[in-house]
């Protein structure tokens, strides 16, 4: 039986939580499914919800306010900042890593939230011209000022993870990663070792988990699906994974959260466990 719960910026959470980036903020009956469904997961037991600045460039951590304020206990939302808009960029988007953008982001965040304090702020990208430490350590001196309870990192390798940690302490990591991607095994190991929430984004490698002979054989013989099994090997692999699946659909919500109720035998763990590559491994 894996364990079903993980303390996270001073929360005991269940081990799956909710990503709000795939929730349309409009039109306006699109939204109001949003909202419902956001309100729908926390009644369902979520209590970890995911949003960022750059999912609508803000208009994502307005839906969830929208949809949550005044927070319930036990809540955590967590945002990220870190990534700047510019109309004048090919890719529309820059990282920006600086102080007094990062100052600004929190600021915002703040009042988009509808908070005093974010709980879990995590920088979204690293920005590669400027060190980590300094990044983290804008970070930090925001979590001291009272505006950030704890920092949450994404996308990140060990040896950047290593020196945010010399730092400051980092309470979450949240990297691409699923049964069929491993490429940041090493940074799951490393969290795992320190203690740290990993918050896999795209957890379910959508379009092909129900293709792979092994997952469907599996979901099969245990009555669930290949989503299930996905999400139930991802919580089987590491007592600090908490998956954050996103769904703007009930039925996919309610699929996604009785994952944690799948008990795989070791057998079963091992037969998908086998699945990686050696070079994603």
């Amino acid at each position: 039986m894996t364990e079903s719960t993980i303390e996270l910026a001073g929360y005991r959470l269940p081990r799956t939580g909710f990503g709000a980036m795939r929730l349309p903020t409009e039109p306006a009956d699109e939204r109001a499914a949003s909202i419902a469904l956001l309100r729908e997961a926390v009644e369902l037991g979520v209590r970890l919800v995911d949003t960022a600045h750059l999912y609508g460039w803000g208009a994502n951590e307005e839906l969830v306010a929208e949809a949550l304020s005044p927070y319930a206990d036990g809540l955590l939302v967590a945002t990220k900042l870190g990534v700047e808009q510019r109309v004048d960029h090919p890719d529309g988007a820059v990282y920006n890593g600086s102080e007094k953008f990062l100052r600004t982001q929190v600021e915002d965040a703040l009042r988009r939230l509808r908070v005093e304090r974010i709980d879990l702020m995590q920088l979204h990208r690293v920005d590669p011209q400027i060190p980590v430490a300094e990044q983290v350590g804008t970070l930090r001196d925001l979590r001291d000022e009272g505006k950030i309870g704890h920092i949450g990192l994404s996308e990140v390798d060990t040896a950047q993870l290593a020196e945010a940690r010399s730092v400051v302490e980092i309470a979450s990591v949240q990297n691409r990663y699923n049964i069929l991607d491993r490429e940041h095994e090493p940074v799951v190991d490393a969290c795992t070792e320190a203690g740290i929430a990993f918050l896999p984004w795209r957890p379910i490698a959508a379009g092909i988990t129900g293709k792979s002979t092994a997952i469907t054989e599996i979901a099969t013989e245990l009555n669930a699906t290949p989503t299930q099994i996905a999400l139930a090997w991802l919580l089987h692999h590491s007592p600090v994974i908490t998956p954050i699946p996103g769904t703007a659909a009930r039925t996919h919500l309610t699929e996604n959260l009785a994952a944690a109720h799948l008990d795989l035998t070791a057998e079963q763990y091992e037969r998908l466990n086998n699945l990686a590559t050696a070079e994603q491994r």
